[in-house]
């Protein structure tokens, strides 16, 4: 099967796993939630993997008088199943020919097998001498599955839901939502496996991928503007992109997807760089030119706005045809990233000239701040030194 992974433009199928230790409770919630997934609209074919159920015969002992007569659950298994199948090949009598060995099976005829009474009446080896089955267990006859799987040596069923152009993240949320669901008799969980698990480990480690590169971009402004504080100011235009970037996603009514993802990286690079502009320029002002601060943030936001414009069409135009759709072999995958792209650069252009200005002054009234206690706190201290 091939797929792809992600909330958007996501794989052909979507598996839902329930798990549990009682087979009933299993079973009927397996019924419900299968029910309840044919009413999700858009879905295609949903297939189940709850085996059907077929006649069999249930052994059930009496472990206080097994215990008493010196029988094991274990003599009960090998004496049912030597009757039943025989034994295993390597304990089979053998029969010798010229040229060759015929191995024994000695076994009950299928009629015999059908009847209780018949069972009942096999011998098990006890602690005290041979003892008849009927005599330490209940026979009877039953249903059950013709096929147990296990998922995490726990019992599963799993229902494959063909999404039929669907995005991953909404079959699922919409799956979530089902009353079945969400009221699962006790000892019944949902696990995730796929494309759902997949997608789950891929946003933590994008998530993980982001902090990152925010940290190393904190310490590359660290080292080049030699200031702890102002790389802050530089680094608030990130939620300003980030936030940018999912309104276009639900104005184009996109999924958040792994494509998404990527566009988010790219964003924070580039709404970084919008910022270093305004931010260095008006450090360089008021050093260089001797301008008051407010004088600085008016003039950078003034000379700086083109060039960060200009970056900005440029981006938007190029991306404009993969977020419509021309030309790619896949739109549904490449065109959230696009968005997400086209949506935060709009957003990060407009609101850096606004927000960062003002960040900025906050950040360096801290800074001023922090420079005034600690001189006040040197020459205290001073003060207090001893002379020798």
């Amino acid at each position: 099967m091939r797929t792809k992974v992600g909330l958007g433009g996501s794989g052909e199928k979507y598996i839902l796993v329930l798990t549990g230790e009682d087979p009933q409770a299993l079973q009927t919630a397996s019924l419900k939630v299968q029910q309840e997934l044919r009413t999700i609209p858009g879905l295609g074919q949903i297939a189940s993997t709850a085996s059907l159920i077929r006649p069999e015969i249930a052994v059930r002992p009496d472990f206080a008088k097994a215990a008493d007569l010196g029988v094991t659950s274990a003599a009960i298994g090998e004496t049912l199943r030597i009757a039943t199948t025989g034994d295993y090949d390597v304990s089979l009598a053998k029969l010798n020919l010229s040229q060759r060995q015929v191995p024994i099976v000695v076994k009950l005829t299928d009629e015999a097998r059908q009847d209780l009474s018949v069972l009942e009446r096999l011998t098990v080896p006890g602690s005290r001498g041979p003892v008849m089955l009927g005599q330490v267990a209940t026979l009877e006859l039953t249903g059950g599955p013709a096929v147990i799987d296990r998922y995490d040596r726990s019992r599963n069923i799993n229902f494959e839901i063909e999404l039929s152009g669907a995005a991953l993240g909404d079959v699922a949320a919409a799956v979530q939502q089902l009353p079945s669901v969400k009221n699962l008799p006790p000892g019944v969980k949902v696990v995730e496996i796929g494309d759902a698990e997949v997608m789950g480990e891929l946003f933590a480690s994008f998530g993980l991928a982001m902090l990152t590169g925010v940290l190393c971009i904190y310490i590359v402004l660290v080292l080049l503007f030699k200031d702890f504080l102002h790389p802050v100011t530089i680094l608030s235009a990130l939620p300003l992109a980030l936030g940018g970037a999912f309104v276009g996603l639900l104005l184009a009514q996109k999924s958040f997807s792994m494509p998404s993802l990527i566009g988010l990286i790219m964003l924070m690079g580039i709404a970084t760089k919008n910022s270093i502009l305004l931010v260095e320029y008006a450090i360089v002002a008021r050093r260089d030119h001797g301008m008051s601060r407010f004088e600085a943030l008016l003039d950078a936001c003034h000379k700086r706005a083109r060039p960060i414009i200009m970056t900005t069409i440029a981006m938007a135009a190029g991306m404009a045809p993969i977020a419509i759709g021309w030309g790619a072999a896949d739109p549904s995958f490449r065109s959230p990233m696009a968005i997400a792209v086209i949506g935060g650069l709009v957003t990060s252009t407009v609101l850096s000239l606004l927000v960062v200005p003002v960040v900025f002054e906050y950040v360096d009234d801290a800074e001023h701040f922090t420079r005034r206690m600690a001189g006040k706190a040197k020459g205290l201290f001073t003060r207090r030194r001893p002379v020798p």
